[in-house]
């Protein structure tokens, strides 16, 4: 494969019958800039995670599937390794924080995957040795990985079909799997294009390792947000966002609950956190005038939780 950019257009049919192509709406608020929702809170498991499994997966020899798979996650990707094994009919264990919500554990239970909770210090080291002590198991990591990237990628050529006047875009800001698959299509297709991820406050790593030119460590604290935020940035990640984005947007956990609630009662859609920091900060102004689409990451948010913010 060449580049990425062939990659991604090779994953947008690798993962053609597993992810949905999803809408893109107008955002029913009164706002300037206009802004846009990539409903990826739409997919199959609730998320955009989909993609990247489902392309992973299909560069996997059947041997390695066979022995069944592994990844860390707090739950979305948890769910499309989980979604995914269940159609090949293998096994899947699930390293999460202890920190991870209950209805992304019960979502990744209700699709035959083991979970495995622990310490958040230790579930951000599996990250970094891409094992588990005792699973023996092909681990797939849920962002700093060629093909999460590039299955990723595939939102931001959705986009440019459907929205080819766009702006910018907003994209929240986790491990930068998304950001950075999605940046590095749009890099290629239409430079023009402002690219900003999305944070919160209270786990916001990238924005100062940004300014300082080198990943930093941050105070974390979890919140309802639990899709995106850590302590840190991969150095490998970093390098990546440093090339390829023109910022990030931090944002605080009451803009998130309001763009949250705003999704609720002008576009009838539930979405999570880290969706909902995306919408704050392109509401907020701060990615520039003109069109702006904000990446709907995930809806997979505790109904209990979502009806105490938006109540």
């Amino acid at each position: 494969m060449s580049t990425m950019l062939d990659a991604v257009e090779e994953a947008q049919r690798n993962i053609a019958s597993v992810a949905l192509r999803t809408p893109l709406v107008r955002c029913q608020a009164d706002s300037d800039p206009e802004v846009w929702l990539k409903l990826e809170n739409l997919q199959p498991i609730g998320s955009f995670k989909i993609r990247g499994a489902a392309n992973v997966i299909a560069h996997t020899a059947r041997e390695r599937l066979e022995r069944g798979l592994l990844t860390a996650s707090a739950g979305n990707m948890a769910q499309g390794v989980a979604f995914c094994a269940r159609r090949l009919g293998v096994p899947a264990t699930i390293v999460a924080p202890e920190t991870a919500p209950q209805t992304k554990i019960r979502a990744v239970e209700r699709l035959g995957g083991r979970v495995i909770t622990v310490p958040f210090a230790e579930w951000w080291r599996t990250f970094e040795t891409r094992s588990y002590p005792g699973v023996d198991a092909t681990f797939i990591h849920a962002f700093d990985d060629p093909h999460v990237m590039a299955g990723n990628g595939t939102i931001a050529l959705e986009l440019l079909e459907e929205l080819p006047s766009l702006d910018a875009v907003v994209i929240p800001w986790g491990g930068g799997g998304l950001a950075c698959g999605i940046a590095a299509v749009l890099r290629k297709r239409a430079a023009h294009v402002r690219i900003y991820a999305a944070e919160v406050e209270s786990a916001a790593p990238l924005a100062p390792s940004l300014a300082a030119g080198e990943p930093q460590t941050v105070d974390y604290a979890a919140s309802f947000v639990d899709g995106i935020g850590g302590k840190t940035v991969f150095p490998q990640m970093f390098a990546r966002a440093r090339e390829l984005l023109d910022g990030s947007i931090v944002v605080s956990l009451a803009d998130a609950a309001a763009a949250m609630k705003l999704a609720a009662e002008r576009n009838r859609i539930v979405i999570e956190g880290a969706a909902a920091c995306a919408l704050a900060a392109a509401l907020s102004g701060r990615a520039g005038n003109g069109a702006v689409v904000a990446i709907m990451s995930g809806g997979n948010i505790d109904l209990d939780t979502f009806a105490e913010l938006v109540g």
